[in-house]
């Protein structure tokens, strides 16, 4: 199959200074787009930048910001006009979880966790596109999770954001389906990035077989060539997904709980 490509394209990229981030980023940079990086550390996203601008040839913009805050959404695209430039692709991939009891969790941490999965990417999504639309051009790529295929005790609201984040995108995706714009969620299981750590859940039995980056972006392109609204990353994971579609919702929480608890 020919390697899709995104010549002349903006891809505004959130999460993009490590992990899945930094790899869409040179991915969608080797298939011809521009970048604009979002993420807290400025340091870490130049770095990102500048193996980009070496590797790729391409224009690279960096924006250090915090999205899991109110109203980060409204702020970083205001930054990102005061660029002069279009956003043609959109992804959602900065997000974190916490492992721990619901009630034993900071409201604070909790509040942020939610406002960046599914806040800050509800308002970014619904920044870009009505210019998409206008243009009938554009890809918004929503980075969800296996895990919102189930309930998650002892990451309850972590479980909760990811099926947010699927079912909008589904539905979304859906609504713009004849508009040239398409909308895809990708879902991956335990992946080889900090998150985690992150999370507090480096010995939990999820960690023990992790797939990497690259299969995850390998994933997506093939699921945007397909015109799919989503696809889970893996066989494994796809078997996974299924089966907690088709148990009881009590047994599937049951079984995420087991696979959650420290070994």
């Amino acid at each position: 199959m020919k390697t899709q490509r995104f010549d002349s394209q903006v891809a505004l990229i959130t999460g993009a200074s490590t992990g899945i981030g930094r790899a869409y980023a040179h991915a969608f940079a080797a298939r011809g787009a521009s970048l604009i990086l979002v993420a807290r550390s400025a340091d870490k996203l130049e770095a990102v930048a500048t193996e980009a601008r070496v590797r790729h040839s391409v224009t690279v913009n960096v924006i250090a910001h915090d999205l899991s805050t109110p109203g980060a959404s409204t702020a970083l695209l205001e930054r990102v006009a005061s660029l002069g430039r279009d956003v043609d692709i959109l992804v959602n991939n900065a997000g974190f979880g916490t492992l721990g009891n619901f009630a034993e969790i900071e409201p604070t941490r909790l509040d942020a966790e939610m406002q960046l999965n599914c806040v800050t990417l509800v308002g970014l999504t619904r920044g870009v596109l009505p210019g998409m639309t206008a243009r009938r051009r554009g890809t918004i790529v929503n980075v969800a999770s296996v895990a919102a295929f189930q309930p998650m005790p002892t990451m309850a609201v972590y479980g909760a954001t990811k099926a947010f984040v699927l079912s909008f995108s589904v539905a979304v995706a859906e609504e713009v389906r004849a508009s040239g714009v398409r909308v895809f969620a990708v879902c991956p299981g335990a992946t080889d990035t900090a998150f985690f750590d992150v999370a507090g859940a480096q010995d939990t039995r999820l960690t023990m077989s992790m797939r990497t980056v690259d299969h995850v972006i390998a994933t997506t392109f093939r699921g945007l060539e397909a015109g799919s609204s989503s696809a889970v990353d893996g066989i494994l994971n796809n078997i996974s997904a299924y089966g907690a579609r088709m148990s009881p919702i009590g047994l599937s929480a049951k079984i995420a709980g087991m696979l959650l608890a420290r070994r």
